[in-house]
């Protein structure tokens, strides 16, 4: 009686060893670091970390380690006076064309990191960091609406043959437009009936004009769109800064949410959320000399003057023939003809229809691309390619003239990541100091050590023997919680802390009731051995119902909380789970080794 076979030894000694290791890395705190990454193609090696390193020699700052993954530089530096002083340093060596962010990064050993042990992420109220609310210009999408449904119309009436004197949006909003006479007008209605069902009309007093607005329904689903895109570009942006958990969520109709923990630099934020990537494509205007035309400064009223990578002038027409707003995909690879890298562009059907229709006269003609960035606020332009158009392009088609693999690559991410679907103004913005968080962490786990120790008094003093057990399995929770939520990667927040103490609360429950039932049996005069078998058997079904509707109120603050409320959800269904583990299987094993096989007179408890 009260003896486990030995696999269940085995399981629990195998359980307890790998929490232990899992939770060790969160022992060992941050390091200051410093983050270089590429802004396009540029290479990020070796040879670049060694550049940055020899460079902070020189200036004699002691850099505590470099480390080159995931197409960054990491530097460590042995505190925040240190790594501030190098930034400058840094950000001078590898010049615009890299982003140099701040950061924190775990100090955790090399060889708990060859096994994959990470420490808890820490949420924007414990690590400290940058929150952004966002609004977005609900007035500027409604605009491009406006503006998009004048150029078709524009396009739809000279193909139809539907003479008008006028198409402009009326400040208010809406479309207004003027028809020479009525037969127009009427003409022009069948055109709006079969091809243009969104916008609705209004009368007018005059009889040759025409209001259209957008529909209320295509309006609805425009600004969904809006804000659907945006926080997929926001999101692709964050990448940037290789943040750890950021929270990118809608608030509200119109706002955006935007927390990066760990990042302390709200410039370099603000500059990487703002920042811009899409093409234009534009025919080259061949019949003028680019040279000429910068040396004399006369340049044809119908071009405007760009600069190749070689940073040779290039002359091109004004007119655009497509924007990088269409592109709904792109794919870097190889192509087939040359064998260089090439990027393959997928575009919209009214992407595809414009482009077609842009190209199909020009065929024989040079067509440049020139991808735009936004750097520090203004526009940067560059021409990346220049071909001759052999085909009328439609819906796929492909950008050669790359440098490389990886600029291709960098191109098609950029691409799909894309431009911000309608401009974003920050209206509130929050900075948690380091100080700050480490300051709640610390009052945090105070909190959890000290409702630990206290709970483990009291049941050493109140159940003696089995109450140090029970200690000795509230520890053990406690461990493999936190493993758990290291090997998760969650977020931990403040109440995620919270969600910890009330475990450690919660998981003393089990424990009270299998000593209770112990002490049960013993005032009935069974034997210790039967009591502790007994005990263990019959305290296993209340222990169950209460776990069991534990978890269903967790999962439903999971399911319908948001933000803090799901890391307390997470934190207490992981609780949950680990203390029915300890507190039944856990403290059973202690006790089965203590006193099972053994003639016994009587019990601690």
């Amino acid at each position: 009686m009260n003896e486990y076979p030995l696999w269940r030894y085995l399981l629990v000694l195998v359980v307890v060893t790998v929490g232990v290791l899992y939770a060790l890395p969160n022992i060992y705190g941050d390091d200051p670091a410093l983050q270089v990454s590429a802004r396009r193609s540029e290479t990020v090696d070796e040879a670049l970390a060694t550049r940055v390193v020899d460079a902070l020699k020189a200036a004699n700052i002691e850099v505590k380690r470099s480390e080159t993954q995931h197409k960054r530089v990491l530097l460590r530096f042995n505190d925040v006076d240190a790594r501030t002083k190098a930034r400058d340093v840094v950000e001078k060596t590898v010049g615009e064309h890299y982003i140099v962010a701040l950061n924190m990064a775990p100090a955790t050993p090399d060889w708990l990191r060859k096994i994959g042990a990470k420490p808890m992420y820490m949420g924007l109220d414990l690590r400290g960091g940058v929150h952004f609310l966002m609004q977005v210009d609900m007035d500027a999408v409604r605009t491009q609406t406006d503006e998009r449904f004048v150029s078709e119309l524009r396009t739809a009436f000279r193909d139809e043959k539907v003479r008008y004197r006028s198409i402009a949006r009326e400040p208010s909003g809406g479309i207004r437009v003027t028809f020479q006479n009525e037969e127009m007008k009427q003409k022009a209605g069948a055109v709006l009936s079969k091809d243009f069902r969104d916008l609705e009309r209004a009368e007018q007093s005059d009889p040759n004009e025409m209001l259209l607005t957008v529909s209320p329904k295509l309006t609805d689903e425009v600004r969904k769109t809006a804000i659907k895109q945006n926080l997929t570009t926001l999101r692709n942006r964050v990448n940037e800064f290789g943040v750890a958990e950021p929270v990118i969520q809608q608030q509200g109709e119109g706002r955006i949410v935007v927390q990066l923990p760990g990042v302390e630099d709200t410039a370099e934020a603000k500059k990487i959320l703002g920042a811009t990537a899409t093409l234009e494509f534009r025919l080259v205007d061949f019949n003028n000399d680019a040279r000429k035309a910068v040396d004399s400064g006369h340049v044809p009223i119908n071009s405007k003057i760009y600069y190749d990578k070689e940073g040779q002038p290039i002359l091109l027409d004004k007119k655009v023939m497509l924007t990088g707003e269409y592109i709904i995909d792109a794919a870097s690879g190889i192509e087939q003809s040359s064998g260089g890298p090439a990027v393959f562009i997928t575009l919209d059907g009214k992407g595809s229809r414009l482009f077609s229709r842009a190209t199909r006269d020009q065929i024989g003609k040079p067509m440049a691309v020139v991808y735009i960035e936004q750097r520090k606020g203004r526009p940067v332009e560059q021409v990346i390619n220049v071909a001759t158009i052999r085909d009328e392009l439609s819906k796929r088609f492909q950008i050669s003239g790359l440098d490389s693999t990886d600029e291709a690559h960098t191109l098609a991410l950029l691409l799909r990541a894309g431009a911000l679907a309608a401009p974003i103004e920050i209206i509130e913005e929050r900075t948690v100091g380091p100080s700050l968080g480490q300051d709640n962490i610390d009052k945090g786990m105070m909190s959890a050590v000290m409702g630990l120790i206290a709970v483990v008094v009291f049941t050493a003093i109140y159940y003696r023997a089995f109450g140090l057990i029970a200690g000795v399995a509230l520890s053990m929770n406690v461990v493999l919680l936190v493993a758990l939520l290291s090997m998760l990667q969650a977020t931990l927040t403040l109440p995620g802390i919270a969600g910890i103490v009330l475990t450690v609360g919660m998981a003393i429950d089990a424990n009270v009731l299998i000593n209770e039932r112990i002490r049960e049996e013993l005032r009935n005069g069974n034997s210790p051995q039967a009591s502790i078998h007994a005990g263990y058997e019959k305290a296993f079904a209340t222990i169950a119902d209460a776990n069991v509707t534990h978890m269903i109120a967790a999962l439903v603050l999971f399911l319908f909380g948001t933000g803090p409320v799901k890391g307390f959800a997470v934190t207490l269904t992981l609780g949950i789970l680990t203390s029915a583990f300890t507190a039944i299987t856990g403290t059973r094993a202690i006790v089965n080794l203590v006193y099972g096989r053994r003639r016994l007179k009587g019990l601690s408890v």
